[in-house]
């Protein structure tokens, strides 16, 4: 797999607006359609407080993303931000930490999408819709990064079209519908007679699962035509997407209220929808596995994106993940082991611990490795525009350090499973390193960043 390698740098060719598109496309605007009911089940019917509250939470991080990739525009993200700003060990922790969340991410929507497909068409096993959906994400990703960004577009529109239906839906049952009580459309932010504290904290814990993945948009800096419009491309991905999720929960639970028990909590909003207008439980399923779909083909471009910043740093092996496809200037070589990756976790992970549960385990691990690198990028941002900065502002010190608390708090209450295959990852990765380096004998990685991708001044 031939291509240049060293000082390559990829292709120019994104605006603000395919940021955006990558970053709610990755995201998915039906995200909080997955877990809808577990999510209203731990909130106590106030899932709509627990998306705005996580959308606060979140966007502290994103504020701390967007300004390092305004000062590093390169494709190593949080790898390259705290490899620069706190030292390169630290770097190569937050990237082995990435490289978990972001090939997990492919892995378990190829199980998702191959599960779904599956119900639908029984004739087909699982393992033949696991190497299609693998070859199609791939595919898509080989073609270079404007026909990911078309492709992207073509799935907002679609998924667009069915989020409104549903809130056409949704309106026109509650229209026609008795409701009781003069608080009946307050409930779902605010019910006296459930709220609770803890369970608040509990249902926002969830709720952070539907912005996870907003910091894929900081891996396309170095492609973006502007890299000054990440920083508003993140935010403005996390904002919209925050809005749209709380409009969807907010409907949702004015169709079918906390008090009323779901069929299957897994599948909550499906029954929400078919409830709203009965064709919609059918279109709603395929319109969750076009979404996968997407959030799949955007993270293993984010995936690839980050593999070939670590090796063109020489975290890992440069001559491989470190080269471009001549034409396209894309990480070929990356895209393809990605999907390798995401072929074999979508064939094991089900095998081993039962379809579901290698679902869910998949999704563990992935919430490891991002609040790690999520606390690594608000530790950077802290130390970069605060300890170093000439004037030192209380917005940074605060958003960072805010942020930091945040994520630490989320990561310590994870379950006891994901911290013991996390620690395993980690365990891995520094024995890899100690084994590259001989020992830690010499340097882990070089941050040298491409001419166009010079840091900005620290008063930023």
């Amino acid at each position: 797999m031939g291509g240049t390698v060293g000082g390559a740098r990829l292709r120019r060719a994104l605006s603000l607006r395919d940021l955006i598109i990558y970053g709610v496309i990755v995201i998915s605007p039906t995200a909080p359609m997955t877990f809808f009911g577990i999510l209203s089940q731990r909130g106590h019917g106030h899932a709509a407080s627990t998306i705005l509250i996580a959308m606060f939470a979140m966007l502290l991080t994103a504020i701390s993303y967007g300004r390092m990739a305004r000062a590093y525009p390169s494709a190593g993200s949080g790898f390259t931000y705290v490899g620069r700003e706190i030292g390169p060990a630290w770097g190569y922790v937050t990237g082995w930490s990435m490289v978990l969340d972001y090939l997990m991410q492919p892995i378990i929507n190829v199980i998702f999408c191959s599960q779904q497909s599956h119900v639908l068409f029984p004739g087909i096993d699982y393992w033949v819709w696991a190497i299609f959906f693998t070859l199609l994400f791939s595919g898509l990703n080989v073609q270079g990064i404007k026909m990911s960004a078309r492709f992207n577009a073509v799935l907002a529109v679609g998924m667009g079209i069915v989020v409104a239906l549903f809130f056409v839906a949704a309106s026109l049952y509650v229209a026609r519908h008795d409701h009781s009580g003069s608080g009946f459309f307050t409930q779902p932010f605010y019910n006296p007679k459930t709220w609770s504290f803890p369970a608040i904290l509990s249902g926002t814990s969830l709720a952070v699962l539907a912005y996870l993945g907003f910091d894929g948009i900081s891996t396309l800096s170095e492609e973006a035509k502007n890299p000054n419009d990440v920083l508003p491309a993140t935010v403005l991905t996390c904002i919209a997407i925050g809005l749209l999720s709380v409009l969807e929960v907010y409907a949702a639970q004015l169709v079918w209220p906390a008090s009323e028990h779901f069929p299957d909590i897994d599948t909550a909003f499906t029954s929400v929808a078919g409830r709203a207008w009965p064709p919609l439980f059918d279109v709603l399923g395929f319109t969750l596995i076009v979404a996968c779909i997407g959030s799949g083909t955007g993270m293993q471009l984010g995936a690839a994106r980050l593999l070939f910043g670590m090796g063109r740093g020489g975290a890992i092996p440069k001559t491989f993940f470190g080269a471009l496809e001549a034409r396209q200037r894309i990480p070929r070589n990356c895209v393809l082991f990605v999907g390798v990756i995401a072929l074999l976790g979508a064939l094991i992970l089900p095998a081993i611990a039962g379809a579901a549960t290698g679902f869910d385990l998949g999704a563990s691990m992935l919430n490891f490795g991002a609040l790690i690198s999520f606390m690594g990028v608000n530790a950077a941002a802290f130390v970069r525009f605060y300890l170093r900065a000439d004037n030192k502002s209380l917005l940074n010190l605060a958003a960072p350090i805010l942020g930091f608390i945040v994520c630490l708090l989320l990561w310590w209450n994870l379950s006891s499973q994901a911290w013991i295959l996390g620690a395993v990852w980690m365990v891995i990765g520094v024995a890899a390193a100690a084994w590259q380096t001989r020992g830690f004998k010499r340097n882990l990685v070089s941050f040298e960043l491409p001419p166009d991708a010079v840091p900005e001044t620290l008063n930023v």
